[in-house]
């Protein structure tokens, strides 16, 4: 989703929309953040981690979701209203029009994906859970595998098989942004490189993978 169907990332700006709304005292950790994705580039904790903590420095470690429902819903507006980029509206518009069904899938939370894939028109979520998804209480735990990479496949994979869906008989279009999202990309019958970044933009003319540039 961040950077194929929006302009730019969605994580951060979830973090201060909630902490700015529940707790404005959180800021003071703000600057503890680029040292937690610091952490991570010196490969001292796993790309899961770096969410964890961030959510427990700026929204916190334990929170009630009925506190959180409004705040998603205005997040989800916020997001709508300045950082999805039109042709990919166009896209959905008409992968809709050709009878796909339309899966999103996603490294970013599913707390606050939903509410931005049901605007958009996604029939199913594919993302990052978090370890009390069927509780009453948000905590800063990832239930499962982080959405991405390799493991975003298995997650994929995963949910074609509850839902009876074969292979075989399917047919899928992918986009990405970004080359961790290879694997993926790989098991699509047609793969897109939509905005890539540098790695991604290679790598698709290596495979043949056609790009697609949105605004």
């Amino acid at each position: 989703m961040d950077r194929t169907v929006t302009v730019t990332g969605t994580y951060s700006g979830f973090l201060m929309h909630i902490a700015l709304a529940l707790s404005p005292w959180r800021l003071i950790f703000l600057p503890l953040v680029p040292l937690v994705m610091l952490a991570y580039i010196l490969r001292l904790i796993p790309r899961s981690r770096v969410k964890e903590w961030n959510q427990t420095l700026m929204i916190g470690h334990k929170v009630r979701r009925e506190r959180l429902t409004s705040h998603l819903e205005s997040y989800a507006d916020k997001v709508m209203a300045g950082n999805i980029r039109k042709g990919a509206l166009t896209q959905i518009a008409q992968d809709r029009a050709d009878g796909y069904h339309l899966v999103l899938a996603t490294a970013s939370y599913r707390l606050y994906v939903e509410a931005i894939a049901r605007r958009l028109g996604f029939d199913t979520v594919i993302a990052t859970d978090h370890l009390s998804q069927d509780l009453t209480y948000l905590r800063a735990r990832i239930a499962g595998e982080n959405c991405y990479d390799e493991g975003k496949l298995r997650m994929i994979e995963a949910w074609m098989a509850r839902h009876g869906i074969a292979r075989a008989t399917t047919h899928i279009r992918a986009y990405s942004d970004h080359v961790s999202d290879a694997p993926m990309l790989d098991f699509a019958d047609e793969p897109h490189a939509a905005n890539p970044h540098k790695a991604l933009a290679r790598l698709a003319v290596e495979k043949g993978w056609p790009r697609i540039d949105w605004v």
